[in-house]
């Protein structure tokens, strides 16, 4: 292996806790209805916790700055104000930040959560991806959302007010029973409030999620090409800019650096119930992967080494790993990043990379590696190149556990 070099380092924050589990769910969620209610979620032992794990991740990256913090979930925004900036205050306290860090923080939609916009944007948090989903009443209600399209609306208006620097819409098409003009309706609803980004993806059903165990009528595959096709020529009309699969910004500046960094191969930490990481050992010269207990009683009981396991990718493992983030970006990556962040040479995988670019899927370019306007509609055939054959059963699950971790990260 080539040496590695550190890319930039980012920070995940899992939160658990939500209202209650939606049907097309797979992300380690929980109800607070088994708690027995908000008032008995364990916020301030729960970020007691996430500092102490912070600190063992530590002695992996001292002398590293903060790039990015993405607080995902469940609902981040069922945490008051106060907890939140003690949190931040916290990771500031034990790791120092860029100057223009952005910190994120997923949020939904209701009155409850929206009250508190201002308060989090004075903890430090800067950037919110505000999970809408729909603006149409009875999607909400067949998607199990506790909002309306009214406080939808409100909430990003309410981020406006708060004078967030950016904010992301989530938004979601190919829903149970949904039209082509449902679908663009949303997105033209979205685009009226006049968000810096927006995160546009279909829905898919998905393992351990009560919509795989009662399946609901999704729109046929005509319906859904339509809707893509329609609704990406929408976005590009308003200034909106395609810079990945389901990201697009007004500019670049608003792009969604955490995002990018994952996609980029960069470093993450990975802190809370669940989290994954992805770290780059200089001193051992290799990639490790980390996980975190997933169950937030596991995760709370547990001692800080208990919760903790890593595992490096191996060599066969990393082509794959790295062109499974990096070809997500319609402008792919520097060439140069494969051999800086994988440890690899280039022309390890030389023949895949040919071959591909032969076939379409690739552009002919020595400094970057991008997909074609092919290579992005047939993805999954194109990354199956770069799957080692003796380890294919090994690399498909690592891949799944980290598209959990990533999201819609937006």
């Amino acid at each position: 292996m080539s040496l590695l070099t550190t890319p930039p380092l980012s920070l995940y924050i899992h939160i658990p806790w939500c209202i209650k589990k939606c049907p097309y769910c797979d992300f380690n969620s929980h109800g607070i209805k088994q708690l027995g209610g908000l008032d008995d979620i364990p916020e301030q032992a729960y970020i007691d916790k996430l500092l102490l794990d912070l600190e063992q991740e530590l002695p992996f990256v001292w002398g590293r700055r903060l790039h990015s913090i993405f607080i995902g979930g469940g609902t981040p925004s069922l945490f008051s104000a106060e907890g939140m900036d003690r949190l931040i205050s916290g990771v500031r306290a034990r790791l120092p930040f860029e100057g223009d860090i952005e910190i994120t923080m997923e949020a939904n939609p209701g009155t409850f959560e929206a009250e508190r916009f201002a308060g989090f944007r004075q903890a430090g948090i800067n950037r919110l991806s505000i999970g809408v989903q729909s603006f149409n009443a009875k999607h909400l209600e067949r998607l199990g959302r506790v909002h309306n399209p009214e406080q939808a609306i409100a909430a990003a208006e309410f981020a406006h007010q708060a004078g967030f620097r950016s904010f992301n819409l989530d938004l979601m098409h190919g829903l149970p029973d949904q039209t082509t003009d449902q679908a663009l309706s949303d997105l033209k609803t979205a685009i009226d409030l006049n968000p810096q980004h927006i995160s546009w993806y279909q829905l898919t059903i998905e393992p351990n999620t009560l919509f795989y165990q009662q399946p609901p009528t999704l729109p046929v595959d005509e319906t859904l090409w339509t809707i893509q096709e329609q609704g990406q020529l929408l976005l590009q009309q308003h200034g909106y800019h395609q810079y990945e699969i389901s990201a697009y910004s007004r500019s670049p500046e608003y792009r969604s650096q955490h995002n990018l960094n994952y996609w980029q191969f960069g470093d993450y930490l990975g802190i809370g119930a669940g989290a994954h990481g992805k770290i780059t050992r200089l001193d051992l010269n290799q990639v490790e992967r980390t996980t975190k207990s997933r169950h937030p009683k596991d995760y709370l009981q547990k001692s800080v080494a208990e919760i903790r396991t890593s595992n490096a990718i191996s060599p066969h493992e990393l082509p794959f790993e790295f062109m499974l983030n990096a070809l997500r970006l319609l402008e792919g990556v520097p060439s140069a990043y494969f051999e800086q962040r994988t440890g690899l040479p280039i022309n390890s995988i030389q023949p895949m990379l040919s071959q591909a670019i032969k076939d379409g899927l690739l552009l002919n370019s020595n400094n970057a590696i991008a997909p074609t306007e092919k290579g992005s509609l047939f993805l999954n055939e194109l990354l199956q190149r770069f799957i080692d054959e003796m380890d294919i059963s090994s690399q498909t699950n690592t891949a799944q556990e980290n598209q959990i971790n990533i999201k819609s990260l937006d």
